[in-house]
């Protein structure tokens, strides 16, 4: 099985966070978001990953420091770490074509700004699975439209009358991933473009075309990242799942707590200095932060970070942040100083 993942857009509405670091790449719960997404899908899949192919945008966004990262991601799952580059924004089907060499096989392609708890039982039967959560305004969404037998026959963008209350998420199998490779071969060279993109929806409606079985797997949880409010509310959820599945170490042992309390659930990394703070919960702190004479909640905090004499709720901070001060409701990106 392999595991494709197009990555190669910043995020300009996690902006100033993802101005320094790609969004996808951001951490949850003390991981990046795509480190978390492609461990779950390997973890749920329960079959060997044989492949994990990364798409990328410019390399002076995503360096050789984000290379590393995402091969030492594939090595963790036992899987050989493919690295493309997408030089233009031009569409999903685009993106995913720029791995076209590893676009045979099986395979599970997914976007890399989202999260998720699912059971992905693979139908026999498909030819392709189209992951959807059921949600209760689909108009905002793109949809799908099942016949009597469940089997997916349309893809519909924001439906203006009732199709479907079921959602795509940007999660998909292909049991023969080369037939969407040929459909998306010939979307490129008819120069089929909607909404000013090549998209993979017209890849899928070819092989519809040709009569391949589409069917919906849903997931339980379906978790954004697209901006701040959306990406804190997130990181409370994946924290409370974490601890309810009770498999990982959530505050590291390298922590120094100095007339501290830590409200649970929270995720603190390495080499972080508490003294005279309350921590919690649903608070993520990443390493070798120092958190002083603070009061801190539902909020996320980077790397090496120092917050003193503050009063924090719903608050994302960067890197290499300094902060001193009585603000609540901030969002504040890499090195800044507010003193």
């Amino acid at each position: 099985m392999k595991i494709i993942v197009p990555m190669a857009g910043r995020g300009s509405r996690l902006r100033p966070h993802s101005l320094t670091v790609p969004k996808p790449l951001i951490p949850v719960a003390g991981q990046p978001i795509v480190h978390r997404l492609v461990k779950d899908i390997a973890k749920v899949l329960d079959q060997p990953i044989t492949e994990v192919a990364f798409v990328l945008g410019d390399p002076a966004w995503f360096g050789d420091d984000v290379v590393a990262s995402l091969k030492d991601l594939a090595t963790s799952l036992g899987a050989k770490a493919s690295i493309y580059r997408q030089d233009k924004p031009l569409g999903t089907g685009h993106a995913i074509m720029c791995a076209k060499d590893s676009l045979s096989g099986p395979a599970v392609i997914a976007y890399a700004d989202t999260l998720i708890r699912a059971d992905f039982n693979l139908d026999p039967e498909a030819d392709a699975v189209i992951w959807v959560k059921q949600v209760e305004q689909p108009e905002a969404y793109g949809v799908v439209k099942l016949n009597d037998n469940k089997e997916i026959v349309e893809l519909v963008e924001k439906p203006e009358q009732f199709v479907s209350d079921l959602a795509v998420i940007g999660i998909y199998y292909f049991k023969e991933v080369s037939q969407l490779k040929d459909q998306l071969q010939t979307v490129l060279d008819n120069n089929i473009i909607n909404g000013g993109e090549y998209q993979i929806n017209d890849g899928i409606k070819g092989m519809m075309a040709d009569g391949k079985i589409f069917k919906t797997g849903e997931v339980s949880e379906w978790m954004d990242c697209g901006n701040k409010n959306i990406t804190l509310q997130t990181n409370q959820r994946m924290l409370g799942f974490l601890t309810a599945d009770g498999e990982e170490q959530l505050v590291a042992s390298t922590v120094k707590n100095e007339n501290s309390t830590i409200i649970e659930p929270c995720y603190i990394g390495e080499n972080v200095v508490l003294k005279n703070t309350t921590i919690g919960p649903y608070v993520s702190v990443g390493n070798n932060c120092v958190i002083e004479n603070s009061t801190v909640k539902n909020s996320l905090i980077q790397n090496h970070t120092s917050i003193k004499n503050a009063n924090l709720d719903e608050a994302m901070i960067g890197n290499h942040v300094k902060y001193d001060g009585k603000f609540t409701k901030i969002s504040i990106g890499d090195y800044s100083v507010l003193e």
